[in-house]
């Protein structure tokens, strides 16, 4: 439900996307030699995912695309890894020139970002479980349940007949699992998520019911003509040479609509190495040896992710300590309108989700002239939304303390300020020890969502590996074993400390 929130939430963004008051990009793009696209690497095959053979390195038909273009405009590319529901967003923070991942031109997005010339066409294909033999299009599957993927025009399509139940996906992967489990009858998808996806799984038949069409363009921001032109110049350079159906053919996408779209009629598949390797690449039985090594290959990608959710996180829970203090004594202490800022931020974070907050600081703020980094939004985002937790802890620790103790202080000539310093926190503060703990470990594990704003952490580095290799127990069980490595330590670090404070109570 907070993907569907979170994503409801980008849209209304992606309407007030701020226009850059800056150099031209193209422009941009020739002073730093770099065209910086953006694009998902969890779950993308064939436009762009980690290579099986080396999951270091990413790989992907619309990678070799974009190098080709890059070369045409004298430049290198960089991709710039994104959430795809943040791809669009993305291009109004100025984090890339332009945005690749299979984005179907339509008329919504049209109305926010200027397309590309179409670069490739593909159908919607249909695909059944391996032992159906009654379905066979569209037309049979009346009451019955279909998969796709969410916001695509194969969900537009599924959703028009009105006779069918519609199931959503954020993966490509999900559907073609599900429905081998039985769980969903049928999975109309573009033609190459189903070559890709559908057919490396033994229990699911790709029928030859073809559905609509689909055209994928790059998404560029409205002003940016200029490097829009040129890059469509660039395309229709690659074209005429060749290259744009080279590449197809290698990756197994060539296709009737594709070769009617640029002008090139006939069907004729030469050569499919780089599909075919990936087919074999995945459906291989490893020996031992090689399997051990391929888990071993995962340890730097993971490493990677959990040095980012342990800087994230304890950079967070110290953000939030130190302002859920200051919250605490302003809504104890303050005079009445601290109290009331107080209370209000107080309500006001608790009462709405992480994930539209990290949303509105990372998307929402450029629109206000306030442009943060990815690291720097997922810090605020994680220790702002904590502290209102610690405020209450401490408060509740606080007034845990008998007024006794303070009327002692005071009697011995101390002032309110040292007793309150001397007397009153040292006590709250065992008070408060296990609830900030629990929130510690708590903050840990919804940093995973700081990767809809475009930061690699754990989970997301997990979620890259799993979807490339249909691993998610092995790889899942290594990440879990890597998050319980990062916390334990601090539980039993807290458990220390509380037996140290009781013994000093004692």
């Amino acid at each position: 439900m907070s993907r569907l929130v979170g994503g409801a939430v980008i849209a209304l963004l992606v309407l007030t996307v701020a226009r850059s008051a800056g150099a031209d990009a193209l422009e941009r793009v020739r002073q730093t030699g770099v065209l910086r696209w953006g694009s998902d690497a969890e779950g993308g095959a064939p436009y762009v995912f980690p290579d099986p053979a080396d999951p270091t390195r990413i790989i992907g038909y619309e990678l070799e695309l974009m190098e080709h273009v890059a070369r045409e405009l004298g430049v290198r590319a960089e991709m710039v890894q994104n959430s795809w529901d943040g791809l669009i967003p993305g291009l109004g923070r100025h984090d890339y020139e332009l945005a690749v991942n299979g984005i179907e031109i339509t008329a919504d997005r049209a109305a926010v970002v200027a397309f590309s010339e179409p670069y490739y066409a593909a159908t919607e294909q249909l695909a059944v479980r391996r032992d159906e033999t009654a379905l066979r299009c569209l037309g049979d599957l009346g009451g019955r349940k279909v998969g796709t993927l969410k916001a695509t025009a194969a969900e537009r399509i599924l959703r028009e007949r009105g006779d069918l139940e519609v199931v959503t996906y954020d993966s490509q992967l999900s559907p073609y699992e599900d429905m081998a489990l039985g769980r969903i009858d049928a999975v109309l998808m573009d033609f190459p998520i189903a070559l890709y996806y559908g057919q490396l799984n033994p229990k699911v038949r790709l029928t030859d019911c073809e559905v609509g069409e689909v055209l994928y363009g790059m998404a560029f921001r409205q002003e940016d003509e200029a490097l829009r032109r040129e890059v469509n110049a660039a395309l229709d350079r690659l074209q005429r040479a060749g290259v744009l159906r080279q590449i197809y053919e290698e990756w197994g996408l060539w296709n009737d609509a594709t070769a009617n779209l640029l002008g090139e009629p006939q069907r004729v598949l030469r050569h499919a190495s780089k599909y075919e390797a990936y087919l074999r690449s995945m459906k291989q039985e490893l020996p031992l040896a090689e399997m051990v090594a391929r888990y071993g290959s995962y340890l730097p990608i993971l490493g990677r992710g959990a040095l980012m959710t342990i800087a994230i996180s304890g950079l967070a829970m110290l953000l939030a300590v130190l302002l859920g203090l200051v919250l605490a004594l302003m809504r104890m202490y303050g005079p009445w309108w601290l109290r009331w800022c107080a209370v209000v931020y107080i309500e006001a974070i608790r009462g709405t989700p992480l994930l539209i907050q990290l949303y509105l600081i990372f998307y929402g703020l450029p629109n206000l002239g306030i442009r943060l980094s990815p690291f720097f939004a997922a810090l605020i985002g994680l220790g702002c939304n904590y502290a209102v937790y610690e405020a209450e802890n401490y408060r509740a620790g606080i007034q845990s303390v008998a007024a006794a103790q303070a009327e002692a202080a005071l009697s011995l000539g101390m002032s309110p300020r040292q007793a309150f310093l001397h007397v009153i926190l040292p006590q709250a503060f065992r008070v408060v020890i296990p609830p900030v703990t629990n929130d510690f470990i708590a903050l840990f594990k919804d940093s995973s969502l700081v990767s809809v704003i475009t930061l690699v952490e754990l989970t997301k580095a997990y979620g890259m590996l799993a979807a490339t290799y249909y691993d998610y127990i092995g790889i899942g069980l290594m990440a879990a074993a890597l998050y319980f490595l990062m916390g334990y330590p601090f539980s039993f670090l807290a458990r220390r400390v509380e037996k140290r404070l009781a013994k000093a109570k004692r």
